[in-house]
Formats: structure tokens, C-alpha cells, sequence
């Protein structure tokens, strides 16, 4: 009796696991396929990134915009100029862009062996890396992205230079 419901158990185990494979529930998400995109926003795209490159170079004039990678970071000028090398040589935290850009320079240095170069000449790449639960560090310290207080302020000026608000709200 006992090695029939054993048998009947592993059956049912195997049907069950059958089942589940075929239906999909946990397939790997992979990325969307690729898709042209029309002249009309080619252009516009372009437009806004000229845009932002001058954008950037009047905020660094101003001493309010240092980044991390030899491109522009859009969240840095869209919310009046970070110093992004101070946040990462501080070790408080740095904004979403340049936490990208650095996970995929490193990614690509650790894991692949591959010198990213889009990140600025002042950044020591051999200073960057992994802890062992797998989080990015420079100079051994975790890097982290700003915290939620800092973010939601960010956030705000960002509404009031782009005038989607009058005044900035004091974040809690």
C-alpha cells in the first residue's frame, strides 16, 4: 500500500511539474524586440539631447554639474546640476543614472573583461567593484542610490524648473 501511494505521489509530482512547464507561468522575461523608430522621433530625440548637452555645459560654467560618465546625465541636468563625483567620493549615495552607468562599467570590466568608455577620465576603475553579496562598491564602500528624502527633493526642483509646479514642498 505504502509503495503504491509512493509511486502514485511521484506521478503526481511529475504531472504537476509537467503541467506547470508547459503553461509558461515562469518563463524568462526577455527584452522587447526590436523595433525602428520613426524619423519624426529620431529627430526629436536628437533635439532634446543637443538640448541637454548645452544644458550641461551652462551648469558645469556654474560649477553645478560634475558626472561620472563622458556623455550627458539627463536626471543631473533636468533637476538643476549634481556633482556626481563629490556624492561618489563621498559615499552618501549617487542619482539612478550614474548608479547605471557605473554597475554596467563595472559589469563590463568584472565580468567581461571589457573597459567601459564612456566613464569620465577621473573615475579609477580599479577602485570599483563587487562586494561578496554582489553589491557595487567604490573604495570598498557600497554604492548606493540617493535616499528617498533626497530623491523626493530632487524630484521637486526638478517640477519647479521645468515650471510643473510653483514652489518646492518642504519633503518630510
Amino acid at each position: 500500500m505504502r509503495s503504491s501511494v509512493r509511486v502514485l505521489t511521484a506521478g503526481c509530482l511529475v504531472a504537476v511539474g509537467y503541467i506547470l512547464g508547459t503553461c509558461q507561468l515562469h518563463r524568462v522575461a526577455f527584452a522587447q524586440p526590436d523595433e525602428t523608430v520613426s524619423d519624426e522621433a529620431t529627430k526629436k530625440i536628437n533635439d532634446a539631447h543637443d538640448g541637454l548637452k548645452k544644458a550641461a555645459e551652462q551648469l558645469k560654467l556654474e560649477s553645478r554639474y560634475e558626472s561620472v560618465t563622458k556623455g550627458v546625465n539627463p536626471y543631473s541636468v533636468l533637476v538643476g546640476g549634481i556633482n556626481a563625483k563629490e556624492d561618489l567620493e563621498s559615499g552618501h549615495g549617487v542619482d539612478p543614472d550614474t548608479f547605471a552607468a557605473l554597475n554596467v562599467a563595472v559589469y563590463q570590466l568584472k565580468k567581461n573583461s571589457i573597459k567601459d568608455e564612456s566613464l569620465a577620465d577621473w573615475v579609477d576603475t580599479n577602485l570599483l567593484g563587487y562586494d561578496n553579496n554582489g553589491h557595487l562598491t567604490y573604495r570598498n564602500k557600497v554604492v548606493r542610490i540617493y535616499s528617498i528624502s533626497r530623491l523626493r527633493k530632487l524630484n521637486a526642483q526638478r517640477m519647479v524648473i521645468l515650471g510643473e509646479t510653483k514652489e518646492v514642498k518642504k519633503s518630510r
